[in-house]
């Protein structure tokens, strides 16, 4: 997950033109609240997937889920996502959902499908040691976010409550910096990047917590950890099997490029002094080569790019090492 500037672009007409899908919507939503006989009904809610806010949260987040980073075209149409969920609240049975923020452009996300619904998937055991973890000691947990919504301040129940005095647990890339929460395991010897709660100073690596959104929190802070980003790494499913496999291969390129460029600059050094100008020639292109090289990584961590936050910390650690 990376910061998006949500400002880049804005907001689809379609969420804030009077007599659109979206102020219409809001009007409609207010009257069935209002209706003692509809209030406790479902409302069918469909202006946030118009086809004016698919496309600009295409554009905004470059075909990636908002919380993976994950291109989600290549196996499944995006799921809009309510960051505060429209319908309903997970754990609390009374409250009707943000029905007011619905059709919200700033209360909409995309999202991939397994970051999106809740179901079982193979995650780190947090009871096991980071070696462990490394080898691949799993257990099957619910994740993926659907109404999950756990706050550590006073919730909003209706239109006319204050929103930022909730404290969310749950990282909003548009509204948080992820990067200040969520850090990555990297390790050349064992590549298994693992989405880890950001670490206090002195503190030791840890997995978040299995359970709701108070206990993770508690777990975390106890271990110095980010609270919000253990919390958003467990509901979002960070840690899921496939998920983490895909960024072990996205990985795996960046240490072989990384091989690659220590190879190139050893055979340009040897070359550099050979007598023969035509040699050191070669020494030149090589050189040049290795630069290139070292823009792909750059690249790689461009916001268009899959897992940019995990090459971005990766490239932040090594690529140093690799400049000229």
């Amino acid at each position: 997950m990376r910061h998006v500037d949500r400002r880049a672009i804005p907001a689809p007409k379609a969420l804030t033109q009077p007599g659109r899908p979206g102020p219409n919507e809001l009007d409609r939503v207010r009257a069935h609240r209002a209706n003692r006989e509809t209030r406790d009904k479902s409302f069918d809610f469909k202006a946030y997937k118009h086809d004016e806010v698919k496309a600009a949260l295409e554009h905004l987040f470059h075909g990636k889920c908002a919380y993976c980073e994950t291109f989600y075209s290549a196996q499944a149409p995006v799921d809009v996502e309510h960051y505060r969920p429209k319908g309903a609240v997970a754990g609390e049975p009374d409250h009707p959902g943000y029905w007011w923020i619905a059709m919200d452009w700033d209360n909409l996300l995309p999202s991939c499908i397994d970051c999106n619904r809740r179901r079982k998937q193979q995650a780190p055991d947090p009871s096991a040691s980071l070696s462990a973890l490394l080898d691949g000691a799993m257990v099957e947990a619910s994740s993926g976010k659907k109404d999950v919504f756990p706050v550590s301040g006073t919730r909003a129940a209706r239109d006319t409550d204050a929103l930022e005095l909730e404290d969310a647990y749950l990282l909003d890339p548009c509204r948080d910096d992820p990067m200040a929460h969520i850090e990555f395991h990297i390790d050349p010897e064992d590549l298994w990047p693992l989405a880890l709660p950001k670490r206090d100073p002195g503190a030791a690596p840890a997995v978040a917590a299995l359970g709701d959104g108070a206990s993770i929190a508690e777990h975390a802070a106890a271990l110095g950890l980010s609270e919000r980003g253990a919390v958003s790494i467990q509901v979002y499913g960070l840690n899921r099997l496939g998920l983490v496999q895909d960024r072990a291969r996205v990985l795996k390129h960046l240490e072989f490029l990384r091989g690659l460029i220590f190879e190139i600059d050893a055979v340009a050094a040897d070359l550099e002094a050979h007598i023969d100008p035509e040699v050191r020639r070669v020494a030149g292109t090589l050189a040049a080569l290795s630069d290139r090289i070292i823009e792909e990584l750059r690249a790689m961590s461009a916001a268009d790019a899959p897992y940019s936050a995990l090459v971005s910390q990766w490239c932040d650690r090594f690529l140093d090492e690799l400049s000229p």
